[in-house]
């Protein structure tokens, strides 16, 4: 039995196809964070869909909020971005029929700029554990951003992946890569970094050129430059927003 999880934040334009790919499991819960677009009457609207609204703290806190509403024993959790393809659902249902001692399982990520697939750009090798059995797996509360579930088990590499359309527009995109920099900030700031002109200058320089050229980024041309500068925003905005939270204390 399987329970699909969704955390979502004005997410019309993508939960009908999001849904539709996750018809095949045995409940859909979506905890939402008050959305004020049409999310909620999208999601009233599938029989098989638990809408609940809750505030939202941070991804792991949400997570793991949602992982106790579930009814079942196995998670496949998805960003509302991401889709489940034919091929990847049918390999899911064949592996829970006889899991074994597989507690979880990683899925690689095809990522899509404006509906384009990025071939390199650093995202060719990415994959996320979002299928797991609940009794093993926890989302680690210090994780307030890119959260990744602790798992205690035997975990196995699906061969088939998950659609990511993480980059629908720039002005989206530079919205999430923002919200991603506050949490982190967050995250360091009770780490005790105090940033300086390494984190402010070395660091964004660095990730643009791991992207780009390290991890094959100027084969995927004019995109590719774009997720680099991007992802080297993101790095800047980061230790920007941490600089601010010591000046506020």
């Amino acid at each position: 039995m399987l329970s699909a999880l969704v955390i979502t934040f004005n997410e019309a334009d993508n939960l009908p196809d999001l849904l539709e790919g996750l018809a095949f499991a045995d409940e859909i819960i979506v905890v939402d964070s008050f959305s004020t677009d049409s999310t909620a009457e999208i999601i009233k609207k599938y029989p098989k869909a638990t809408f609940v609204s809750r505030h939202f703290h941070n991804f792991s806190d949400q997570r793991n909020y949602a992982l106790s509403l579930a009814k079942n024993n196995w998670i496949l959790f998805t960003d509302a971005d991401e889709r489940i393809p034919k091929s990847l659902k049918e390999e899911i249902e064949n592996e829970l029929q006889h899991p074994g001692d597989t507690v979880a399982f990683a899925i690689r990520r095809q990522f899509y700029f404006e509906d384009k697939p990025l071939r390199f750009s650093g995202y060719q090798s990415n994959k996320a554990i979002r299928l797991f059995h609940k009794e093993f797996g926890l989302y680690d509360k210090n994780k307030l951003v890119h959260e990744v579930p602790i798992v205690t088990g035997k975990i196995k590499l699906l061969k088939n992946k998950l659609d990511h359309y993480s980059y629908k527009d720039k002005v989206s995109y530079q919205k999430k890569i923002d919200s991603y920099a506050q949490l982190r900030a967050q995250e360091l700031f009770l780490q005790g970094l105090h940033p300086n002109a390494f984190h402010f200058y070395l660091k964004p320089a660095y990730r643009f050129f791991r992207h780009f050229f390290i991890r094959l980024g100027f084969l995927d041309g004019k995109n590719g430059y774009t997720m680099a500068c991007l992802e080297a925003v993101g790095v800047k905005k980061r230790y920007q927003y941490l600089k601010a939270l010591y000046r506020s204390e």
